[in-house]
């Protein structure tokens, strides 16, 4: 029996799969060698989504597990010197065979009897060895990107000592992954890597380089051995992994080769839609195909795809919807939404497809990443990309299982982003709305944010220039003179230039309730607030974001009515906060969720809001005088929803970290003494409702 290993515990920085909790987790120690492992889904098949080198750990699968999870049970490690799992000192412990033995070990432990791999880079020795030995363990084997040989030392790898470990380890991560991702735009998909590269140390990658290893003849030995059904995946922008090695290992396993172009040497990384699909045309019996029937034979059906980030963008896309089926009788609406949306869609009547609940909440997601009024809304949806992947794969699966004539996205990200990677993917006739156009740098943030804000802006103009098509409708909701004149990032169109030649105008906010016809009065009598009130609609918008703001806003109502005879308050805490953890206070009344807001927005004399565009809207539309406080490092409440209002000369901002209660106070008696804002330009709904009915 070998000695124990000489361990080092290393403080992990990886996160773990946040779009989904593993069914059972666990751990195998082999050899006095602890490596763990989770298992996602319940399906009577088994993927097991193999480790490969300690330059990252399970979560370079963030992007897979989801979706496989699925039709699947999904079995992943940390394979030995990554994650969670143990980093034992010397090369004899990173050795092929130890890779391959903690496979089946952990196939054991989790009570895995037959299970397909699916293997990347040096993973892929270990499915052979595994595959040839256990043939009866393995149903199929797939292999991305395989590396059939160690790191050669011009790359670097056999290079670190003692003090390259404190000096210039992340230097070479940064090198050796911009080798993967070769690619445009990799900034994020570098990012990721890296820091799981961190969450190793560059002793255990060279005790890895220097480990024993099945060489290429020795591989193809072991391919010549496997009888069961393999695909090899390779990107055709690999730097690293050459592509005789991919079609050598299908030649010798019989199997066949798919080569993703523009991918490198993480396909399932870089390429995460077609990977997926690809594992499940392979791995997985195909669903039923669609059986298409003539469109004349149907009524007419459009899906529509909200964004769950506040209530705004479902408010005016009822608006929408409604005056859209006056202009197509008959029109059937599937909506494709995330909670709170659905509370609205709910109370409203309408048809919520039921693949909803597949959805991963994008709120949530915000929301962890928020702190007390502060959401670096960029950074976020940056980090947001695996829930985006998920959200897009259950969109693809609903419009490739029904027909639909009409897609139309509300910022819906998810589409954007991954159908303009996989056009083939198109099957109806697109409408893309959004209310701004642009990400910008925040004050402050260094050369980082002006590169990364200035590089993502770069990828759209790029992409809508390389497949204008896509869209066959964009719409703006609103007006050109809405849309601030920054340009993209150095070098680049200015954003109401680009947006004016790639975009069809609303000519204004689409409001639900048009002010021309609503009784504002009537309203007020019917809402109970009586004629003598001063009325104050104090209201953070659809998440739980605006906590604090709120809870500031009802401390402030006692110096606020000693200066405002006749004064209340109306609260409204949303359907994601708890209104029962906000103060008391007298005069103040705390409702959770108020369904017809717009209304109350009209009814009432001054608002208090937060920094969102549709909120805010809905009071200059009413013109109504309010106060708005833009969330810290929020680019579009900062930039363009302040721009936009700049142009009807409505609301006051606000600084959150000076906003004391006699501040709030002395400002509300101010706005309430100003004179009205320039009124909003009517009937948008019903022209973008008349221009989406072009395409049906």
């Amino acid at each position: 029996m070998r000695a124990e290993p000489s361990v080092e515990t290393i403080s992990a920085t990886r996160r773990p799969m946040s779009t989904l909790e593993p069914r059972r987790s666990g751990h195998i120690i082999r050899d006095g060698v602890r490596v763990v492992w989770e298992l996602f889904g319940d399906g009577d098949r088994t993927i097991f989504l193999l480790p490969t080198w300690p330059i990252v750990n399970s979560r370079q699968w963030r992007f897979q597990v989801p979706y496989l999870a699925r039709h699947a049970s999904v079995l992943v490690m940390d394979g030995r010197g990554s994650g969670g799992s143990d980093r034992p000192r010397g090369p004899e412990w990173y050795a092929d065979r130890e890779f391959a033995a903690d496979v089946l070990a952990t196939m054991d432990a989790s009570d895995t009897p037959v299970a397909a791999l699916v293997s990347v880079w040096a993973g892929a020795r270990w499915a052979l060895i595994v595959t040839a030995a256990h043939p009866e363990r393995v149903s199929a084997a797939v292999l991305i990107a395989p590396t059939l040989s160690g790191p050669d030392s011009t790359e670097g790898w056999s290079t670190f000592d003692a003090d390259d470990r404190r000096r210039d380890y992340r230097t070479f991560l940064e090198r050796h992954f911009s080798c993967v991702f070769p690619g445009p735009h990799s900034f994020k998909a570098i990012e990721d890597c890296v820091a799981m590269g961190l969450d190793t140390d560059p002793l255990t990658l060279v005790a890895m380089a220097m480990a024993d290893q099945v060489d290429h003849v020795g591989a193809l030995g072991l391919a010549e051995r496997v009888r069961c059904p393999v695909l090899a995946v390779r990107g055709d922008l690999d730097e690293i992994s050459p592509a005789d090695c991919s079609e050598a290992l299908a030649t010798a396993t019989g199997g066949r080769v798919l080569t993703l172009g523009g991918s490198g040497h993480a396909p399932h990384l870089s390429d995460p839609v077609a990977v997926n699909l690809a594992l499940r045309d392979f791995l997985l019996a195909p669903a039923e195909p669609v059986r298409q029937r003539r469109p004349s034979s149907r009524p007419r059906r459009a899906l529509l795809v909200t964004s769950p980030i506040g209530l705004g963008h479902v408010r005016r896309d009822l608006a929408i919807a409604r005056e859209l089926r006056a202009l197509v009788p008959g029109l059937q609406i599937d909506w494709l939404a995330q909670h709170p949306v659905t509370v609205v869609l709910e109370e409203r009547g309408e048809r919520i497809h039921p693949a909803s609940a597949r959805l991963v909440s994008e709120s949530d997601q915000l929301e962890r990443e928020a702190g007390e009024h502060r959401l670096h809304v960029f950074e976020a949806w940056r980090h947001m990309d695996d829930v985006l992947l998920v959200n897009f794969m259950v969109f693809n699966d609903v419009v490739a299982q029904e027909n639909y004539h009409l897609w139309i996205g509300d910022e819906a990200w998810e589409i954007d982003q991954f159908l303009f990677a996989n056009p083939s993917l198109k099957r109806a006739p697109l409408v893309w709305m959004t209310d701004f156009v642009g990400s910008l740098p925040m004050p402050g943030k260094g050369q980082r944010e002006l590169d990364l804000t200035a590089d993502s802006n770069a990828e759209m103009l790029e992409k809508v220039a390389r497949l204008p098509e896509l869209r066959d409708l964009s719409i703006f909701i609103g007006r050109a003179e809405d849309l601030t004149t920054d340009r993209f990032g150095p070098g680049l169109p200015r954003i109401r230039d680009w947006t004016e030649a790639h975009y069809r105008f609303s000519g204004g906010y689409v409001l639900e309730l048009e002010p021309g016809v609503c009784d504002c009065e009537t309203m007020r009598r019917e809402l109970g607030y009586g004629d003598n009130a001063v009325v104050a609609v104090a209201t953070v918008g659809g998440s739980a974001v605006g906590g604090g703001l709120l809870t500031r806003l009802i401390e402030a109502f006692p110096a606020a009515r000693s200066r405002i005879p006749g004064l209340r308050m109306v609260a409204v805490a949303g359907p994601r906060l708890d209104a029962r953890k906000l103060p008391v206070v007298g005069g103040v009344e705390v409702r959770s969720f108020v369904p017809d807001l717009n209304r109350h927005l009209a009814a009432c004399d001054i608002g208090l809001a937060q920094g969102g565009l549709t909120t805010t809207m809905e009071l200059a539309a009413y013109q109504r005088p309010f106060l708005f406080f833009p969330l810290r490092d929020h680019f579009e409440q900062h930039f363009h929803v302040a721009h936009r209002l700049r142009q009807y000369g409505a609301g006051r901002s606000m600084d959150f970290d000076s906003a004391t209660p006699d501040v709030i106070a002395d400002a509300m008696v101010e706005e309430l003494k100003r004179a009205p804002s320039r009124p909003l330009e009517a009937g948008a709904a019903s022209r973008i409702a008349g221009m989406i009915a072009e395409l049906l």
